[in-house]
């Protein structure tokens, strides 16, 4: 834990992924964030997905 405790010292910078509303949130408590609007591909239809890929 020793090594952990200095991290809880210094600004907060957060990378967000997915969850828009959750990047929003830390904003509005002052917090450094970028949020990045991922999803997963064919909207997580596996089945589209592969198709996608072989298109590769």
């Amino acid at each position: 834990m020793n090594k952990i405790n200095p991290l809880f010292k210094k600004e907060l910078k957060v990378v967000n992924v997915g969850l828009k509303s959750f990047a929003t949130d830390l904003k509005q408590q002052d917090i450094q964030v970028i949020h990045v609007d991922w999803r997963p591909p064919a909207g997580g239809n596996e089945r589209m997905a592969k198709l996608l890929n072989k298109l590769k």
